[in-house]
């Protein structure tokens, strides 16, 4: 069980580490995706670039030996998420920037899961 912990905790942090890192930089693929769900372009640095990096820095934390902080980060990762696909529903924006919140939040929950199961 912890392997699969593991595998899955650091599939999470490598996915949010790149993409808090592309919202910081303002990266050119991102940018209509987010614009055609409504998200002002301000909004890309702080708080949706650093409340992703923080959730990768976090689960890194829980795989260095802090359990408590890798099960905060992936329920503050979840809650994102579920924040991010209502956002994408409320302006009826179902394009591969939808299908990819689905995935990350299916890691981060998934990583909460399997952090609690070890």
């Amino acid at each position: 069980m912890f392997t699969a912990y593991v595998i899955v905790a650091a599939l999470a942090i490598a996915a949010n580490g790149f993409s808090g890192v592309a919202a910081i930089a303002h990266f050119k693929p991102i940018l209509p995706p987010m614009a055609r769900a409504g998200v002002p372009e301000s909004w890309l640095a702080f708080p949706i670039g650093t409340l992703k990096l923080a959730g990768a820095v976090g689960l890194l934390l829980g795989l260095a030996g802090v359990p408590l902080i890798g099960a905060a980060a992936a329920i503050g990762l979840i809650l994102y998420f579920v924040c991010a696909l209502y956002t994408h529903i409320r302006a009826s924006d179902y394009s591969a920037q939808f299908g990819l919140a689905n995935g990350f939040l299916a890691l981060a929950v998934a990583a909460l899961a399997l952090d609690l199961a070890t």
